[in-house]
């Protein structure tokens, strides 16, 4: 009976152990989830940024977009042009994209539009290349212009500069994309095949357009590869140091006017639609004005994209 009694005390000892151990990871666990969530929130506050617009959305539908809903919705991505080089000024919006993201169907679909677009500047009582709009009314008359442009409501915005791209490039360390064509910028050769690429080269490779046959198509194509791979990457991340890197570069280089409790609800209701991407390219054809290069866009192709856009976001006629 002694002996048994000792195996039983033995087996309760670890029992006990193996309680304890399980204990300290779940509460281990919980308090790193406790610390990212807050880490999250305040890397949000800091990039909240709203904006007084002259053509609300809620003009091109009834209502605004109700995420609690569900219902689908749109965000205009933004590239800012500085936080390089040493430029420190409002700056351009050298890459423009409209990403439409519709939970029913589970879809996201993402439309580049050429940055030399030429276009009626909303609320600057001019025409011009697309990308002024960001230099003359920032993210509000950016948002309007494209909101005019494609006769489809644009909900949200997103903008980061290119230092903060470079910065979220290392921040999720290095990405790797499929290059289709051999070329060399910024003393960096990109060959064909798989390329490795950490901030400075991504950068780099996102920026080259005249040694390119497809012009500054090509280095949408390129950029969007660019924005992928980082997608990709973040989602597989794992670990506090890794994580905290991101957040301490979206903090300081982008902006949006999606709350803290958008991200979430988009995070959790979204995530199906997000994990499936179409892609998309607005084409124009070149033309020169006043000595200045721009891209006009047919009427054609401009109701072939704003159609698109109009059944992602369920306006379609």
């Amino acid at each position: 009976m002694k002996q048994g009694g000792n195996e039983l005390s033995k087996g309760k000892k670890i029992a006990l152990i193996i309680a304890g151990i399980i204990t300290v990871l779940v509460i281990g666990t919980i308090g790193l989830a406790a610390k990212i969530y807050s880490d999250i929130s305040r890397t949000a506050a800091k990039t909240y940024e709203t904006v007084e617009r002259q053509q609300p959305a809620e003009t091109k539908r009834e209502v605004a977009a109700d995420l609690k809903k569900k219902e689908s919705f749109s965000i205009l991505l933004m590239g800012i042009d500085t936080g390089t080089d040493g430029r420190v000024d409002q700056g351009r919006s050298d890459t423009m994209m409209v990403a439409t993201v519709n939970a029913e169907d589970n879809q996201t679909t993402i439309v580049s539009i050429p940055r030399d677009t030429y276009t009626e500047i909303v609320g600057y009582g001019t025409e011009d290349k697309i990308n002024h709009a960001y230099a003359f009314g920032g993210a509000a008359m950016s948002m309007d212009t494209v909101e005019k442009m494609l006769d489809i409501p644009i909900d949200h915005y997103v903008s980061i500069n290119m230092e903060g791209l470079k910065e979220l490039v290392d921040a999720v360390g290095g990405i790797s994309v499929s290059n289709t064509l051999e070329f060399t910028q910024d003393d960096y050769t990109f060959k064909v095949g798989k390329v490795d690429l950490d901030g400075d080269q991504a950068l780099s490779y996102s920026r080259m357009r005249y040694e390119d046959p497809n012009g500054d198509y090509g280095r949408q194509e390129r950029q969007r590869k660019i924005v992928d791979a980082i997608v990709r990457k973040m989602l597989t991340m794992s670990g506090v140091s890794q994580y905290q890197g991101v957040l301490d570069t979206l903090s300081e280089h982008m902006k949006t006017d999606l709350s803290f409790d958008d991200l979430k609800t988009i995070a959790l209701d979204y995530r199906s639609a997000l994990g499936a991407v179409k892609q998309d390219q607005l084409k124009g054809e070149g033309f020169m004005q006043d000595g200045v290069s721009y891209q006009g866009i047919n009427a054609e192709e401009l109701q072939r994209v704003q159609t698109e856009l109009k059944e992602q976001l369920g306006l379609a006629e």
